[in-house]
């Protein structure tokens, strides 16, 4: 949703100016309210909007003009409508309101959903036991609690009249009856799966364009794509036909196979809108006792490493890895926050950096005992973050390239080696500002999905885990080697060239090793 940099002139290359109108102060802004923005880039966001707009005055003197009618509405209403939300998200109250209001949309969306699934589990005419348990499971893959979701079922069985079904009791199929429901298989875990059975609940042999579009919603809840949803519910079709005709020639009790105890389910891994809502509205950002700024990174899924062109192989194979929700730091940390742990670092600063440069010339063993002092000081628990930890944050679940998106236009997104530089493969054509290193938050455009700032260029940071090889199938929580001489530290730096700003590049060395271009940042854990 971001700004694009630069904004296009011409509307119909950019459909972010439509937003102005949007009743969620963040898009009229084009921000995420995921993406903890600043008052800075609050702000910045407003100011390009506004300029925008105000190029486009003119036109309201050409009402034949095809772009004139196009933006008609906001030739007035933008300038008003984008003004009232930066008033809003700039103003503390106000925007905790906002983002209270944002989350229970979420939750009422959520519970909406969860409503579908029960109307569709009750066309049988009562609820199975296997049915409820299904139920408790896509409304948890909905990041809804069970007792909400007992109290929804309840009120809807009372509002219908049916009931449940006791286990002990399951249906039997009548010979005289023209279609028998399908047998219930047996989950195994997977979305395909769950989406399958829930199917085959349902006991309906034909399916409406309205009740396909329902069920793709199911699909995709459980993490399918569209498209695999739509080729399930048509095999799920073709088994019913075949069941259909098993169950007209020869109409069985079924009894034992219902009795047949179901295959524990296996625990899966999600991140509903609804669950990272709240985990927003219970871990609100914080700014612990150095001044630094901790930002929310929620609960997710998304592919470590990469195979696109210039990747290398220690980047591969990629991994579906699964991450719940932690604090970590806006910016890496400062001098003047990591001297008020060691004030003899002081004299190891590098030449002209101040206060405000990311620390420099600390080894990874250091950035451990700072994490410890931290947790002592403020009991929390502080820590480098793990390597998927660092990658996640930096590119979020839909993968992006770089932090702030999938281009590097400019010099004005980080810190890397450019025309200051002396190095063979500095890119001459471009001039950032900085010999070495930058002060934090000189970068605010590349915020990555989390609102985490330089996270490419201007320092490496190290890691938790050292280096390990990727294996190719999903994982939850990762954690590489804590010993071993291999430390993994990641986002390139003020010597880098382009490569190495890529989300997914990977480096490493000693633990003990300090240099100029090496700092950290921190991970606070959650209560």
């Amino acid at each position: 949703m971001g700004l694009p940099n630069p904004i296009p002139d011409n509307p119909l290359k950019w459909d972010g100016w439509r937003q102005f109108n949007s009743a969620n102060p963040y898009e009229r802004l084009c921000l995420d309210f995921e993406s903890n923005p600043t008052s800075a880039q609050v702000e910045d966001n407003c100011r390009q909007l506004l300029v925008w707009w105000q190029k486009k005055l003119p036109l309201k003197n050409q009402p034949s003009n095809p772009m004139a009618q196009l933006l008609r509405i906001g030739l007035d209403d933008a300038p008003v409508k984008l003004t009232e939300a930066r008033t809003r998200l700039l103003d503390t109250a106000q925007r905790a309101q906002i983002d209270a209001d944002l989350i229970n949309k979420v939750r009422e969306t959520a519970l909406a959903e969860f409503n579908k699934f029960l109307s569709f589990a009750l066309t049988s005419g009562g609820l199975s036991a296997d049915e409820e348990e299904s139920l408790y499971v896509m409304g948890g893959n909905l990041g809804l609690k069970r007792p909400e979701m007992e109290e929804v079922i309840d009120a809807m069985l009372a509002k219908t009249g049916l009931r449940r079904i006791p286990k002990e009791l399951p249906p039997v199929v009548i010979a005289s009856a023209p279609v028998a429901p399908a047998p219930v298989a047996a989950p195994v875990g997977g979305p395909r799966e769950e989406f399958l059975r829930m199917l085959r609940l349902s006991g309906m042999d034909e399916i409406t364009d309205d009740q396909r579009d329902a069920f793709c919603n199911m699909g995709e809840a459980l993490g399918l794509s569209g498209g695999d949803a739509e080729d399930i519910i048509d095999e799920y079709l073709e088994e019913r036909v075949v069941a259909t005709a098993a169950a007209i020639a020869q109409a069985t009790p079924a009894r034992a196979a219902a009795a047949t105890p179901a295959a524990p389910r296996k625990p899966v891994f999600t991140a509903s809108p609804l669950q990272r809502a709240e985990e927003r509205e219970k871990n609100p950002p914080f700014t612990n006792t150095l001044g630094g700024e901790m930002c929310l990174v929620t609960s997710g899924s998304f592919l470590m490493g990469s195979d696109q062109p210039g990747a290398v192989a220690n980047e591969g194979p990629v991994t579906r890895t699964n991450l719940s929700a932690f604090f970590l730091a806006r910016w890496p940390v400062t001098n003047a926050q990591y001297e008020q742990f060691d004030p003899g670092h002081q004299a190891r600063r590098a030449p002209g950096a101040d206060d405000r440069h990311p620390v420099v010339y600390v080894s990874a063993v250091e950035a451990a005992r700072f994490c410890e002092w931290l947790s002592h000081k403020e009991r929390r628990r502080y820590r480098l973050p793990t390597e998927a930890e660092w990658e996640y944050a930096a590119r979020g679940p839909n993968g992006r390239i770089f932090p702030w998106g999938d281009t590097l236009q400019t010099g004005t997104l980080a810190n890397f080696a450019d025309a200051n530089t002396t190095f063979p493969w500095a890119e001459r054509r471009i001039n950032d500002g900085f010999a070495e290193t930058a002060p934090v938050g000189s970068y605010p455009a590349s915020a990555s999905p989390f609102g985490i700032e330089d996270l490419s260029g201007n320092v490496w940071e190290w890691c938790l885990d050292g280096m390990s090889t990727y294996p190719g199938r999903e994982r939850t929580n990762p954690r590489g080697p804590l010993e071993g001489p291999r430390r993994i530290h990641r986002g390139g730096s003020w010597k880098s060239r382009i490569g190495s700003l890529r989300a997914s590049a990977r480096s490493f060395n000693v633990p003990t090793y300090m240099a100029n271009d090496v700092g950290f940042r921190i991970l606070c854990e959650l209560s």
